[in-house]
């Protein structure tokens, strides 16, 4: 039998060692996991070192640990990941939320009016966290989430209902197809952007996560391509396009933006001094200019 005690300061160490993370990293997620089992706060734990684990609840705990220790994301063990905030489900059908995605709700938030109403489109919206996240923050704003896979969407309008959000519109589609005549104020999205041949694909949570969510074409960028190519059919003149993408596209991203028409462009660094997020504010004069060229060709 082990205690509290025992737990926290063994197996943080040995899953560090597993799936090489930092130490104070997989002590946190140790604690997570024990957390879950004993169905605990925090507080908890730290408070009651010398517990005794029942059979049933070590057991419970070892079995999740196991699954870490093989490398499964902890987000999918645990069913859930804290982001904005706010808890948000998470399947292996969705991306699992990343810190560096709330710079993309924070630089949306600066464009929207703390009242009255904006249209906001989320593309590709996955578990609904960014949707959601803006809903909350912009209670008067109409947020429109799309995705192309029928088992995200489910995810992310649960989300909605778990967290008490009725303002966002789910609908399933192919980027911008089944939006018809549609214009909105801000157009936001975290589509895929890793190569089609990244290392990074074998390595860490992203082998558990839908690859439709992940990769975009060789460079990258194919989807980001298309997103550009058609916003401006979407966006009210002045309404901003913002987008994620990895941590070398900012450069080729703001090239994008413009070529096909967008002005006021701009990259803005994560916390970790990654141009993380581009974007750019539509101008329906150059976009006319742009379709003209293209008509041409």
């Amino acid at each position: 039998m082990r205690s509290i005690r025992d737990v926290l300061s063994q197996d943080g160490a040995t899953l560090a060692t597993a799936i090489a993370l930092a130490r104070d990293e997989a002590r946190i997620e140790v604690q997570m996991l024990l957390q879950r089992a004993l169905n605990v706060g925090r507080a908890y734990l730290l408070a009651h070192p010398e517990q005794i684990l029942d059979v049933s609840k070590q057991a419970e705990y070892e079995a999740m640990l196991q699954r870490r220790q093989q490398g499964e994301p902890i987000a999918h063990i645990l069913g859930e990941r804290e982001f904005y905030g706010l808890s948000f489900k998470v399947t292996p059908a969705t991306l699992i939320p990343r810190p560096e995605t709330e710079l993309l709700v924070e630089l949306a938030l600066q464009r929207i009016p703390s009242h009255g109403k904006c249209r906001v489109l989320d593309l590709g919206t996955g578990t609904g966290a960014i949707a959601i996240s803006i809903a909350h923050e912009r209670q008067d704003a109409e947020v429109v989430a799309v995705d192309a896979s029928s088992a995200a969407l489910e995810v992310a309008r649960e989300n909605a209902q778990r967290l008490g959000i009725d303002s966002v519109r789910f609908v399933q589609s192919d980027w911008f197809s089944a939006l018809g005549a549609h214009r909105f104020d801000l157009v936001v999205s975290n589509p895929p952007y890793i190569s089609a041949g990244d290392k990074h694909l074998k390595q860490g949570d992203v082998r558990f996560e839908p690859v439709s969510a992940l990769t975009a074409g060789a460079d990258g960028l194919d989807d980001i391509r298309r997103i550009v190519r058609d916003a401006g059919q979407y966006l009210e003149t002045g309404g901003w396009l913002l987008l994620e993408h990895g941590y070398h596209q900012a450069e080729k991203v703001r090239d994008l933006l413009s070529q096909n028409g967008f002005w006021k462009i701009f990259s803005e660094m994560d916390l970790a001094g990654i141009a993380r997020v581009s974007g750019g504010m539509a101008n329906h004069l150059v976009f006319q200019s742009v379709g003209e060229k293209r008509d041409s060709v």
